[in-house]
């Protein structure tokens, strides 16, 4: 069974376990007899992984839903193009999160489930990614990764810290490309683990001084400066893991560096190729936690294999039933479930100990809203595969008063490992769903 590298500051790799050449170190495989206790017995059982995907702009629901429920049900128009994987994946319906509305903004609360996120004063709360990560982030190079679509900026994303601070996405496949593979030279690393130092002082100086400030400060404020002081501690985190990574061997380049897409009527193009970085990291097991927002709110109109797409996708997901609009949306749709066919076809292909990496990858697929057209947030469109869980089957829910998602989250973070009862507004795990 293969073994990964744990990062210690008093454990380092010596020059008998690297092999180099014109500026390329090939690792050897980590030894468990050398590892800590703590990191042996997290090593003994195969990594679990997780995968949550959300397009802003949802799916139009009665292309997505089975008309059929249990298992043998008719396959919808849009998960036909999923059909070769009709036994690795449960579609829900009638389920949602409870107080989370508000329409776009919702999608800040996709794994969060944080109430009412359009109300004055929202905060967020921990996403699931990296609740996870807290327990099992250690275990990786990366504790999570964060990406995005067609960010402006890259400041949307499905993660938040426990203080409820967003974490910008990466959009370039050739930045997360470099993360993983590229070490740098000595001077470049040697640079870097003096960025993280400074990083770590200028942490302490801040808090040093923000901590001044709160005898002088009202309740609100005070909650304010509570949030920063969370979102301080959470950055001195992961500098530290950082820094304690950093001599740790990256894994040997695989394939070659992928060309970021700047057009974005690329849509597709550009998550085929998260969805590809993503199957290379968990290959890699640089992380097992991965968090993609797809945010077709200013995209224009598409270019894509097939497509005949004239209008802006936001546009288009206000479609007032014009059957002009609902048949562009029909091959958008279609193309998300054939690239998510794509993604579960490589994890499938994966082979991994005496399984495969879709066994072990749990992948969330859906939205913050369960109709675009009207900005309602119930009824989400959910598809839930992989992972080791009994699949083939449409899960539906009471349509009027929804099951609660979170419950899935449970269910989620238990298969990571985790004793966990309750996430957010969770009622308990997620009913129907057995393990394999």
């Amino acid at each position: 069974m293969r073994t990964r590298p744990y990062p210690s500051a008093t454990l380092r790799p010596s020059r008998r376990q690297l092999l180099g050449a014109a500026g390329v170190l090939l690792p050897l495989p980590a030894l468990t007899s050398l590892l800590p206790a703590q990191a042996r017995a997290a090593d003994v059982q195969a990594p679990r992984r997780f995968l949550a995907i959300c397009n802003n702009l949802s799916v139009v629901p009665a292309g997505f839903f089975p008309t059929e429920t249990g298992r043998g049900y008719a396959l919808s128009p849009c998960l036909r193009h999923l059909a070769a994987h009709r036994e690795d994946f449960t579609v829900f319906s009638g389920v949602s999160h409870p107080d989370v509305d508000g329409g776009h903004p919702a999608d800040n609360c996709f794994l969060t489930a944080a109430p009412h996120p359009a109300s004055g004063g929202f905060r967020n709360k921990v996403s699931l990614d990296q609740f996870a990560a807290q327990h099992i982030g250690h275990l990786t190079r990366f504790p999570s990764i964060t990406l995005g679509v067609n960010q402006d900026g890259g400041q949307r994303s499905l993660s938040w810290t426990p203080g409820g601070v967003l974490i910008p996405c990466e959009q370039r496949p050739s930045a997360l490309y470099a993360r993983m593979f590229l070490r740098g030279d000595a001077e470049a690393i040697a640079q870097q683990l003096q960025r993280l130092d400074l990083g770590r002082s200028v942490m302490d100086a801040v808090a040093e001084q923000a901590k001044e400030l709160d005898r002088k400060l009202c309740v609100r404020d005070k909650e304010k400066l509570d949030q920063y002081f969370t979102a301080v501690r959470d950055l001195e985190a992961r500098l530290v893991k950082a820094r304690n990574w950093e001599d740790v061997p990256r894994p040997a380049p695989r394939g070659k560096p992928p060309i970021d897409l700047t057009n974005n009527k690329q849509f597709m193009a550009k998550t085929k190729l998260m969805y590809d970085m993503t199957r290379l990291a968990f290959e890699t097991d640089s992380t097992r936690l991965v968090t993609i927002m797809l945010d077709g709110v200013s995209t224009p109109p598409m270019n894509f294999d097939g497509a005949d797409v004239k209008d802006g996708y936001h546009n288009l997901s206000h479609h007032g039933q014009s059957e002009d609009k609902l048949s562009q949306l029909a091959q958008i749709d279609g193309e998300h479930m054939k690239l998510l066919n794509g993604l579960l076809t490589s994890l499938k292909s994966s082979k991994e100990d005496e399984g495969t990496l879709l066994d072990r990858t749990m992948v969330l697929f859906g939205s913050n809203m369960g109709d675009a057209n009207s900005h309602v947030t119930t009824n989400l469109p959910i598809l839930f595969a992989g992972g080791g869980f009994q699949h083939g089957q449409h899960l539906a829910f009471d349509r009027e008063h929804n099951y609660p998602l979170p419950n899935l989250f449970v269910s989620v973070l238990q298969r990571l490992g985790l004793n966990i009862q309750k996430f957010a507004s969770s009622t308990g795990t997620m009913r129907g769903l057995t393990m394999a």
